[in-house]
């Protein structure tokens, strides 16, 4: 290795350090990075070794026969010497040799792996994805032991070059899908990617829209559903987190618990969810239309209990929805970003003592607090955070619509935002399928979940020629012992 390569890339470097293995002629040395490398394998795996030969006159292949190192670890470049390095490797030099070696060790940033925290689920597999590569592709392995398990790898980023894995299920999934992950993938020209997150927003057909088209989790058991059905899994290293695609609207409000309880509570939570988000849309807007402009459309009794609420209240109600929605952002994303202790408390009794001080200071009407926190409330029901943060964006101009318009308004709200999901694709399928455009047989795991034994195809949004899984017929039979 040229002494100006090394100077130039880490003379800065403070936690390069050399080793002279033959002490005195500087002939053989060792090279590493103290905070990725494991220095146990030097002092007690290499050193000792090493120093069984003459290392006066021992050359590059004698290392490598005493050390048991496979040919494929020969470094001939001093770029590839540096990429290495930065991965935690172990180098070996000896001067006037025409390559080096470098030795693979574990690094020091690994993380155990831990229950899921985001999609916390009742039951199933208390396990989620950690930011090493490796480890997510050998959790994946373990659920898929089968070679038709299919693992590409590519390189992303030109100043920081991140790898980046793609997965899927070999004569599952739809060969164009495929296709059109590799080409979004290589083409990317980017400097570095810091999370799946980012990755998911370049591979996306949409870059403008607030909705998320490709999905991320940190389950391995949904990651492995959707391989199974046709999906394709994308996972970074350093993020903990798996991107699917292509994916429909409609799947995230799916769980993977939705499979582990029975089909009827299965279909009843999924149901729940999809009420829960149209309601956390539309009922705040719905609260100012009313109040605004359909006054005849509230029932007497209603209307007088509104009357006496909101008759100390000195904004109209589209200020007075918009100043508490702001005020429950406000909570939550102070929840969010504190200690989880100190955020929990902070939600509470934030929530409570303020919502109480707005009501007696007159900003607002106990009505409206109820209504707001409920279309809060209905907002977390959502399995993904993505949705659940872009409904929360969405609630607001539809306030604001509602506020000018009414329920005018809100019609051409609801009817601009089906207009833009009906011309969102996830790697080139329709967004909003099964309903649009309608597929009948993939109703079965829509907003209901029908019994396993109607799941005999997999889904036709995943592939144009849906394969059977098993017999129907065979699966529903069973063979008692005394039959």
């Amino acid at each position: 290795m040229d002494k100006e390569v090394w100077k130039n890339w880490f003379s800065h470097t403070g936690d390069m350090q050399v080793i002279n293995v033959d002490e005195t002629e500087g002939r053989i040395k060792l090279y590493y990075l103290s905070s990725m490398a494991d220095q146990k394998v030097i002092h007690e795996r290499l050193l000792p070794r090493m120093k069984r030969l003459d290392l006066k006159t021992a050359s590059i292949s004698q290392l490598e026969q005493e050390l048991a190192i496979p040919a494929n670890q020969r470094v001939t470049k001093p770029e590839t010497v540096i990429e290495r390095l930065l991965q935690g490797n172990i180098y070996i030099h000896v001067d006037q040799e025409s390559y080096g070696l470098s030795i693979p060790t574990e690094g020091k940033t690994h993380r155990n792996v831990t229950a899921p925290e985001i999609e916390a689920i009742v039951i199933g597999a208390q396990i989620a994805f950690v930011e090493e590569l490796d480890t997510n592709l050998s959790i994946i392995r373990k659920y898929l032991p089968t070679s038709n398990l299919y693992c590409e790898k590519y390189v992303v980023g030109v100043s920081i070059p991140t790898e980046v894995a793609v997965l899927y299920m070999n004569g599952i999934a739809e060969q164009e899908n495929i296709n059109t992950m590799r080409q979004r993938i290589e083409s990317l020209q980017v400097d570095s990617i810091v999370d799946a997150s980012v990755l998911a927003q370049y591979l996306s057909d949409n870059g403008l829209t607030v909705f998320p088209l490709m999905q991320q989790t940190e389950r391995p058991d949904r990651v492995v559903s959707g391989l199974m059905q046709g999906q394709l899994a994308v996972i970074v290293n350093g993020s903990p987190f798996a991107i699917l695609g292509p994916t429909s609207l409609i799947q995230f409000l799916h769980s993977p618990d939705d499979f582990y309880f029975r089909w009827g509570i299965g279909t009843f939570v999924r149901l729940l969810r999809f009420v829960a988000i149209i309601l956390s849309l539309l009922l705040t807007p719905a609260y100012v239309a009313s109040l605004t402009f359909h006054y005849e459309l509230i029932p007497a009794d209603l209307l007088i209990s509104l009357a006496q609420s909101r008759s100390r209240v000195p904004f109209p109600p589209l200020i007075e929805a918009l100043l508490l929605e702001g005020v429950i952002e406000l909570l939550r994303e102070a929840g969010a970003r504190l200690p989880t202790k100190v955020g929990q408390t902070i939600g509470i009794v934030g929530g409570i003592v303020i919502g109480q001080a707005i009501v007696q200071a007159g900003f607002t009407s106990n009505i409206l607090i109820i209504i707001v926190a409920l279309g809060a409330l209905s907002s977390f029901i959502a399995p993904s955070y993505m949705l659940g943060a872009t409904v929360r964006v969405i609630r607001f101009p539809m306030i604001l619509l509602s506020g000018m318009w009414g329920g005018i308004g809100i019609a051409v709200g609801f009817s601009f935002l089906i207009t833009h999901l009906l011309r969102q694709k996830s790697l080139g399928r329709p967004y909003l399928s099964p309903f649009f455009p309608l597929r009948i047989s993939d109703l079965k795991d829509s907003a209901v979940r029908l019994p396993i034994k109607y799941f005999s195809r997999l889904p036709v949004f995943y592939s144009r020629d849906p394969k059977r899984r098993f017999s129907p017929n065979e699966a529903d039979k069973i063979d008692d012992i005394d039959d």
